[in-house]
């Protein structure tokens, strides 16, 4: 099965989702979906998803799930605006618990903020298979970048979020709590054993140096062949070793602290207070 592919690329945060279809019908999911937000300001906006609606209602497709590759840190999904429009159910993997409960510490949520995942319609384990129409869906655990990130394979397409770059970019940081370079590599290789042919689907792409253009399609024997930081057989401890210091470089996402607070709420904003208003806090030498 060839799912037919569609991508959005979001130039504010460098993401890209995806619409993902059985090419005999109608059926689609949406991946990584992107909530629009100033944080000098705190506005949202869904310009971006609305792209994605409009490109759904023109094509008539019916959206069954909104699939999150991982808890991301540098933009807030939109899912739940997705939701109310299109339907869907919001998936995720069932390592969240672990996230949820490691930033409900650091931005101090209290008892009130449930540790449970029950925020999603669906929490995906290794193994797990799901359908979109007539294709289906099958889900990996692909952790080291967080705990809680998956792989997702429909027929000859892998979505691997955060986990994989394009083969001139490398690989994603493993510095967030929870995360782990030995892990990582370990994932990847889950990943490459997939067959050559496999078209891979990034969630992010910057422009390695002397690349024109944005891209976010390759494959499995590309990376295999070509990944700066994985590719051509490269050894687990030189990874490490590599990763764990590019990563001590690395500031932080501008987006992170709005992001994490939404997304580990399956993209919904915390409560509102008493008058109606939404508050995000900012958490002073936690990250």
């Amino acid at each position: 099965m060839t799912p037919a592919v569609t991508a959005f690329f979001d130039d504010a945060t460098n993401t890209i989702s995806y619409v993902v279809r059985d090419p005999a019908g109608t059926a689609a999911a949406v991946i990584d979906s992107v909530l629009d937000f100033d944080y000098a300001s705190g506005r949202t906006d869904t310009a971006s998803a609305d792209e994605v609606i409009a490109f759904v209602e023109r094509e008539g497709l019916d959206v069954q799930w909104l699939l999150e590759t991982h808890v991301h840190a540098d933009h807030l999904s939109a899912a739940p605006y997705l939701q109310e429009r299109l339907g869907g159910k919001i998936g995720i993997g069932d390592q969240i618990k672990i996230v949820q409960d490691t930033f409900g510490k650091v931005f101090n949520e209290g008892t009130q903020f449930q540790r449970d995942g029950s925020q999603f319609d669906k929490l995906f384990v290794e193994g797990d298979s799901i359908h979109i129409g007539q294709m289906r869906l099958d889900v990996l655990h692909t952790p080291g970048h967080t705990p809680a990130c998956m792989t997702y394979v429909v027929g000859d397409a892998a979505f691997v979020g955060d986990t994989l770059f394009m083969p001139d970019f490398g690989t994603a940081r493993c510095d967030f709590p929870g995360g782990s370079s030995e892990v990582l590599f370990q994932s990847i290789q889950k990943i490459l054993a997939l067959p050559d042919e496999t078209r891979i689907f990034v969630g992010h792409d910057y422009k390695a140096p002397g690349r024109e253009d944005y891209a976010w399609e390759t494959t499995v024997g590309e990376q295999k062949a070509k990944n700066i930081h994985v590719g051509a057989g490269a050894a687990q401890e030189d990874f490490v070793k590599m990763r764990d210091e590019r990563d001590a470089q690395l500031a932080m996402p501008k987006l992170i602290i709005p992001s994490l607070q939404v997304n580990m709420r399956a993209g919904q904003m915390p409560e509102p207070d008493e008058q109606g208003d939404v508050f995000l806090k900012v958490p002073v030498n936690k990250l």
